[in-house]
């Protein structure tokens, strides 16, 4: 990434477009947040705990949010919580599981590098990792309660919508000394880098807001804070999740596939507003997209645009191509010859891949992929001419496929009819 200007939107500020874009849901001030936002470049920071190996689809709002500002002339400073995060932030639920140090901070490292492709470490506004166990780590338990602690009124602290939550349950010292670690943050930042605005999620508000009185009450600042909203779907179920689990970041635990499939599947109630939320498109080439997506929304328009954009952000170009190369050949549009083994696996997997020992009869393969639920039916899907093995019709429930049409030596792809296929996989 070398631009450093705001993708043009022709006519709003980067306080507009964001505020357009529904990005800011709280503030400390929405006057001094548009100086900030509007004026000279300053020095922002957004934090991730490293609560598992990868960052999710659920974190894209603030690393997207992070690259806005970048782009706008200002200079991040991305915080990996190698502190925080062997304490954790309560939850309303119930105390979270401690992570051993080690564990964490194999964690950090593998954060680091995934946040590395959103941001520019080049240039006047270069961004920055920071690791707040820099400069936690070395502080003694006095020193942090004389120094951190004498600033907090427990008051405020039990005031917290989470803190209240649990006080019924119970909740441990370590957790709710989290707001001090998080406040202590942003005034070590402000200290160590000159760092005048933070943000984060909404649920975050209160650790923010602490921050922010923290570093007045030390007599420092003035500093400002936002909140970006949390994402949510229209039918009620969490964003970020399949039946499969969470979308990660990372491509070993979510595959490039599988991260375009969940852009492209995004309902259409909720298409615009992830477009505003994580594309770089300018605001007028949203409005055209939303327009055409109202107009034909059968042509999944806008999913297909925002799955292709952050499929390049986050895998880069080469991964995009074969994605977009396996969902045309899949459907018989394309070369399955040309995929890549991983790209391949990863389609079918997907779709509903079957592993076996051998290869028995077409009507079989068809019956034991799923895709018919006996072989009378595979026969007649067969006679019908619907049935299609690595995209070549079918003619005879008998034969055997060869080793030789294997892809890859192992795979095949099955399908019925236009849109509905699976995969075989043969053990070796």
């Amino acid at each position: 990434m070398t631009d450093t200007s705001l993708p043009p939107s022709g006519r709003d500020s980067l306080f507009d477009d964001l505020r357009w874009r529904g990005l800011i849901q709280d503030s400390t001030g929405p006057d001094e947040l548009r100086a900030l936002l509007d004026g000279p470049g300053i020095a922002f920071y957004v934090g991730f705990d490293p609560t598992a190996p990868s960052l999710h689809v659920g974190h894209l709002v603030q690393v997207t949010t992070a690259r806005r500002l970048q782009l706008a002339g200002h200079r991040p400073l991305l915080l990996v919580g190698g502190a925080t995060g062997q304490i954790g932030d309560p939850k309303e639920s119930a105390e979270r599981t401690l992570n051993p140090p080690e564990v964490v901070a194999g964690w950090v490292a593998r954060i680091r590098e995934q946040l590395a492709p959103f941001v520019s470490y080049e240039g006047a506004n270069a961004a920055q990792l920071v690791n707040n166990l820099d400069w936690t780590g070395e502080m003694s338990v006095v020193e942090f309660l004389r120094d951190v602690g004498k600033h907090f009124p427990v008051n405020k602290m039990l005031a917290r919508e989470v803190v209240r939550a649990r006080l019924e349950t119970g909740i441990s010292f370590t957790e709710f000394s989290y707001q001090l670690l998080q406040a202590n943050d942003f005034f070590e930042l402000h200290r160590r880098h000159g760092c005048q605005l933070q943000y984060g999620g909404s649920d975050q508000w209160g650790n923010i807001t602490a921050g922010v009185d923290y570093i007045r009450r030390r007599g420092a600042g003035p500093v400002e804070a936002f909140t970006t909203p949390l994402v949510t779907r229209s039918d009620g179920t969490k964003f970020g999740k399949t039946e499969g689990g969470a979308v990660w970041l990372d491509p070993e635990m979510t595959s490039p596939y599988a991260f375009y499939q969940f852009w492209v599947n995004v309902d259409d109630r909720d298409v615009t507003r992830y477009l505003r939320f994580f594309s770089f498109r300018s605001r007028e080439e949203l409005e055209v997209l939303e327009k055409e997506t109202a107009e034909r929304p059968a042509a999944r328009i806008a999913q297909r645009a925002l799955a292709e954009e952050l499929t390049t952000l986050v895998h880069g170009e080469r991964e995009m191509a074969q994605v977009v190369a396996a969902s045309q050949a899949l459907f018989g549009r394309g070369s399955l010859e040309e995929l890549s083994p991983v790209t391949l696996r990863a389609a079918l997997t997907e779709a509903g891949l079957v592993h076996l020992d051998e290869l028995p009869d077409v009507a079989s393969l068809l019956k034991e992929s799923g895709l018919v639920p006996s072989n009378k039916e595979a026969r007649r899907v067969i006679a019908e001419g619907g049935a299609y093995i690595n995209n070549n019709r079918v003619t005879s429930a008998d034969a055997v496929v060869t080793p030789e049409d294997l892809l890859h030596g192992r795979y095949l792809v099955l399908r019925r009819g236009k849109r509905t296929f699976a995969g075989v996989e043969l053990r070796r």
